[in-house]
């Protein structure tokens, strides 16, 4: 019986080892087919080194392998900016006089032409200029039919030289106050045939009226009826901007300021108006830099005929800083950023043996890295999937 137990306990010990081998084995495998060692397709790569990986077949399928070229890059700067109004093109319209508004006939939004009225108030200053031309018109008909008189009386020897001469005197004196007075009135803004009314009815027309001096799009009003406006009062009744030309407001980087300069053109789009671009043009650039934002201030004008921008508006530019430069570039998505912060790619002779590549880059450009120091043209390297060549590479070291 003795000898039966013996056996027993090592066919079972035998049972136990042999599990335990197989577990093992079954761990180790479970364990290289996790996703870090393996790429899409599932397989393992033929070998990992330190800084190489060669394929097998199903891993060369699933990569894009393609030969390096060359492309053309512009030297320019991309940054963001906003539309505004040409302030050098906006009027503030005041009254040239103190009153109250009467009537606004023109409203935010509206478009007006030059010598349109704006709106008209109640002047006192207009009252009195009308008040002194019914006056002059008074002694100007009183010494003119003075005059005639004593033309009749000296002609008869009816009066004296002196008495004669004294009312031609203030006869022409009547007439000088007279023409004074209309060009008084005349300044208010009324026309001939406004004052010619006035002097006939012998009635006073204190509305005076206010007119746009250019043609514009009215950007903002302040006219409301029975306010007191003043002349140069902020702010002011009316605002007309010409609109056919928008400033373009720029916070160019420090470091990108010696680069714009006036007269520089810009290419402008707007998130707002996908389809369209505009051209500008700038005009002033700063001449401090702002110690906050380490930014220049850049002012362009962009034309804008029909009336497309608004103010306000966010938008981008392009400037164009030097020549077009043809380099070694390649697509950006066979460039790899390592963990390190430095820039590698993934060359191969054979399609299969990749090895990794550290690489100096430049500017990116519709879809093109521009290389700068680490590879020539003609090279073979991995685009779509070099990702995964260096997750591998990771993985297995």
């Amino acid at each position: 019986m003795q000898g039966k137990s013996v056996m027993v306990m090592g066919v079972g010990a035998a049972m136990v080892a042999a599990l335990a081998v197989g577990g093992y084995a079954w761990r180790n495998e479970a364990r290289s087919a996790t996703p870090e060692a393996r790429n899409e397709t599932g397989a393992k790569p033929a070998a990992v080194g330190k800084d190489f990986v060669d394929l097998n077949d199903s891993q060369v399928e699933g990569l894009a392998i393609k030969a390096v070229g060359t492309q053309v890059f512009n030297s320019q700067r991309n940054a963001l900016g906003s539309i505004d109004f040409n302030e050098n093109l906006a009027v503030q319209v005041f009254t040239p006089y103190q009153g109250k508004i009467i009537q606004a006939f023109a409203d935010v939004g509206d478009h007006v032409r030059k010598g349109q009225k704006l709106f008209t108030i109640d002047s006192p200053d207009l009252t009195a200029a009308e008040s002194n031309l019914l006056t002059a018109r008074g002694v100007y008909d009183l010494t003119t039919a003075a005059l005639e008189r004593a033309k009749e009386l000296y002609k008869i020897q009816g009066l004296a030289q002196k008495d004669y001469e004294q009312a031609v005197s203030d006869q022409t004196g009547a007439e000088a106050g007279l023409k004074s007075a209309r060009e008084a009135v005349r300044i208010f803004g009324k026309d001939d045939a406004e004052i010619q009314r006035i002097e006939s009815q012998r009635r006073i027309d204190a509305v005076l009226p206010v007119y746009s001096p250019v043609s514009g799009l009215v950007t903002a009003r302040m006219a409301q009826p029975g306010l007191l406006v003043q002349p140069g009062n902020a702010p002011a009744p009316f605002v007309v901007a010409d609109t056919s030309t928008k400033w373009l407001l720029i916070n160019a980087p420090e470091a990108d300021s010696p680069l714009i300069h006036a007269g520089q053109e810009l290419e402008v789009s707007v998130p707002a108006l996908p389809q369209h671009h505009f051209k500008a043009k700038v005009k002033v650039v700063g001449a401090s830099v702002d110690p906050a934002t380490r930014t220049v201030l850049v002012r362009a004008e962009i034309n804008d005929p029909d009336q497309e921008l608004r103010s306000g508006m966010y938008a981008s530019y392009v400037v164009r800083t030097g020549d077009p430069v043809t380099s070694v570039a390649v697509p950006a998505d066979g460039v790899v950023r390592e963990g390190d912060g430095s820039m590698s790619v993934w060359v191969t002779t054979d399609r299969r043996h990749m090895v990794k590549r550290s690489v100096s880059l430049g500017r990116e450009e519709n879809g093109f890295v521009q290389v700068t120091q680490g590879l020539k043209a003609g090279e073979l390297i991995a685009t779509e999937g070099a990702i995964f060549l260096s997750n591998m590479l990771v993985t297995a070291n």
